[in-house]
């Protein structure tokens, strides 16, 4: 028998750990057995099970967070699971192509190289488990941003046997299907996944969007040791609504914003033409990757590999085009701990290797009412990332640990523009009439070529205790680096609502300005102290962190007033902190209950513009609560809130802000028979008109279209399978 990090006897075959690939007995979860690993980690850390999840009728990733205080998930396109999310404020003013977080698959890398990755290619439904690591406790994972990682850990043959099989229809032309089945054998066991979401949307324009992600793995165990291998395709499509005003969002949040209006010459009312424009997005991501784990008593290693190929078409408003880009990305890691018989707990020692390489094709037509135009540009872009990370955890009697580490990381970043053109061709609307095409223009070609290197050292030192039986406490100090991406250092410019990149007069055809922008960023760093408190006593469990980050670069992404991005660039001083705490109870055997809240004050330091503001999109307060109660055997009843209570800042200059808003949902499962199970949903059971999340933009003007509809009320209902 093989023995986990925790020192348990175990079964062979179950991969669930990150520093090796370890296993758990037949008596635990996925999830049980990661928080037993968790309990005297010196960083805040949470896991997500199955269990949960499976609460959840056609669960989305904001769902499954909903009870994981420090992670603030905003809805961004009108229901659909493309959500916008971040961690401590790491990237937060950054969508679609996100980055700020590592974000893991089976242990291994999804970002690609540059450090982005895509929200809506993760499917909660479909994990056995999810691991939350906040801040710099992800560093033995390989990460060293701000935000930390998530890993999203699929289920095998031997933690999930049997079959299962679900369908669902619901409001707004909802259908689902997922399903899973387990293969045992004598040498190898294996597991087939699928999930299948479409729905028309809740906005009356442009909001459809469809899912199907198809995923497998195969695990060989061998002597000290296992091997798995796994596959996910995941095919994604969605329409982008846009933002709306505010006057608009409160007469009728389904409508969506038809552009900047125009009266006696004076500009109102601006935003994307979505009508004409009609964006969206295509992404096709195929996922391979293999883990080998071997157990020698004291020692453990685990050797990982895995290659990834990105299609990725969006088709922005008219001011950025069309962005295709399609590449490759692969990436190694290398994890060692040393884990004597005699240590109950950490490793004393730990390193870990990680190295991501990738290159893509890019290219950029203009928008021309919802198709394809002429192409203005086409790059070559090559990223690698690489970071060394090498700790201790000393005893120091008396259950404490002296925990010092150190991360060093080096990042390139270059790009190739291949245009060979003298001129860049430019299109535009007359304002006026924002459907009649103009002539066409052109602007001198200007290389946007670059070639960049980053290098950093992330050093930490924590100390953890235990102030008593089923308690840990802990407290560190970090440093955190953060190098940009492409997307971050390559964006279109010099748009309008009415023309595209480098036409800033529509009308005028020969006006001019820079069709790209490449600011030369520095990478974003970050010194930080948190103390957290975790522990459970009776049927009382509770997570409670408090951090504080200086940070020096923090990489700010800028937007248009149609929304689109148009560059970024490095504050020079600003100041993130917050409270995450989480508190999960049983007020009697059949009725339980979980909340999580998050408070946030992410500000400028003395900025020569910003003075003290507070970073625009940030919510300072996020409250979730959920209570359970299982009336029979049968049947179980769910009633869940998310409630902001103070109004955020769409700006960072704090002249417009979203309003405070209070959404409730309910939740029933009937279990019909040992096999099959209805389940339902009302969610926003009042019909609360707000806007869940907001565009990001640095000055806002009162009458922009900058917010984003949440969800009216919904209905859902479906059926589960077990076999």
């Amino acid at each position: 028998m093989a023995t986990t990090a925790m020192g348990q006897s175990a079964q062979p075959g179950a991969l669930i750990e990150l520093e090796s690939i370890t296993v758990t007995g037949n008596d635990a979860s996925t999830a049980g057995a990661l928080r037993d690993r968790m309990r005297e980690t010196p960083g805040a850390a949470a896991v997500v099970g199955a269990e949960e999840i499976e609460e959840i009728p056609n669960p989305t990733f904001s769902d499954a967070m909903a009870g994981v205080p420090g992670v603030v998930v905003q809805e961004f396109f009108g229901g659909n699971d493309q959500p916008r999310f971040q961690i401590r404020g790491s990237g937060m003013q950054q969508n679609p192509t996100e980055r700020g977080l590592m974000v893991l698959y089976n242990g291994m890398q999804v970002n690609r190289a540059d450090g982005s990755y895509i929200a809506g290619l993760s499917a909660p439904g479909l994990a056995d488990a999810i691991e939350v690591w906040r801040g710099a406790s992800a560093n033995r994972l390989g990460a060293t941003v701000l935000g930390g990682a998530i890993n999203f850990i699929s289920p095998t043959a031997i933690t999930s046997p049997g079959t299962r099989l679900g369908f669902g229809l619901g409001s707004d032309g909802r259908v689902s299907a997922s399903g899973q089945t387990a293969i045992q054998g004598e040498r190898a066991s294996g597991m087939l996944q699928f999930e299948y979401d479409k729905a028309d949307g809740y906005r009356d324009l442009n909001n459809g969007s469809r899912r199907t992600v198809l995923s497998g793995n195969v695990e060989i165990p061998h002597a000290n040791g296992a091997t798995q291998l796994f596959l996910n395709y995941t095919d994604l499509s969605f329409g982008v609504p846009g933002p709306l005003t505010w006057s608009e969002l409160d007469a009728d949040p389904r409508q969506v914003h038809a552009g900047p209006v125009i009266t006696g010459g004076v500009v109102s009312n601006p935003g994307p033409n979505v009508p004409r424009d009609l964006p969206r997005r295509e992404t096709r991501q195929l996922l391979l990757g293999a883990r080998t784990a071997f157990d020698l008593g004291d020692h453990l290693f685990d050797i990982g590999v895995s290659a990834a190929k990105t299609d990725d078409s969006f088709r922005f408003p008219i001011s950025s085009g069309e962005r295709v880009t399609d590449g490759y990305d692969g990436n190694l890691s290398f994890r060692y701990s040393y884990l004597p018989d005699h240590v109950a707990g950490l490793p004393l020692f730990e390193a870990n290797l990680l190295v991501s390489a990738g290159h893509s094709d890019r290219s950029y037509y203009h928008n021309i009412s919802g198709s394809r135009g002429p192409q203005f540009g086409l790059n070559k872009l090559k990223a690698t990332t690489s970071s060394l990370y090498v700790g201790a955890n000393i005893p120091l009697g008396g259950a404490a640990f002296l925990s010092p580490s150190i991360s060093y990381s080096y990042a390139t970043r270059d790009n190739d523009d291949r245009w060979a053109g003298a001129t860049r061709p430019t299109v535009g609307y007359n304002p006026g009439n924002p459907t009649m095409r103009l002539p066409d223009g052109t602007v001198p070609t200007v290389s946007n070529s670059y070639s960049r290197s980053y290098s950093g050292w992330s050093p930490r030192l924590a100390l953890t205790w235990n102030p008593a039986e089923n308690q840990t406490a802990w407290v560190a100090l970090s440093h955190s680096f953060e190098p940009p991406t492409h997307g971050d250092l390559l964006s279109t410019s010099g748009g309008t609502p009415n023309s595209g990149s480098g036409r800033p007069m529509p009308p005028v055809p020969s006006s001019t300005a820079a069709a790209f922008s490449t600011p030369n960023l520095k990478a974003q760093t970050a010194n930080t102290i948190e103390v957290g408190w975790r522990g459970h006593t009776g049927s009382l469990a509770w997570d409670i962190t408090a951090y504080y980050s200086e940070l020096k670069n923090e990489i700010l992404s800028l937007r248009d007033v149609s929304g689109s991005p148009v560059s970024s660039m490095n504050a020079d001083r600003t100041r993130h902190s917050g409270l995450e705490a989480g508190l999960s109870f049983d007020l009697a055997s059949d009725v339980f209950g979980r909340v999580a809240w998050t408070w946030q004050d992410f500000r400028f330091v003395n900025d020569p513009v910003r003075g003290n503001n507070r970073l625009g999109g940030a919510p300072s307060h996020i409250l979730t609560a959920s209570i359970g109660w299982r009336t029979t055997d049968r049947l179980s009843l769910y009633a869940l809130a998310k409630w902001v209570p103070e109004e955020t800042p769409v700006d960072n200059m704090n002249t417009l802000f979203n309003q405070p808003y209070f959404v409730a949902d309910l939740r029933a499962n009937y279990q019909l028979s040992d096999t099959v199970a209805i389940v339902a949903e009302v969610g926003n059971v009042f019909d609360e008109t707000y806007a869940g999340s907001t565009l990001v933009v640095d000055r806002a003007r009162p009458d922009q279209a900058a917010f984003i509809p949440g969800e009216g009320r919904t209905f859902y209902i479906g059926t589960e399978l077990t076999f």
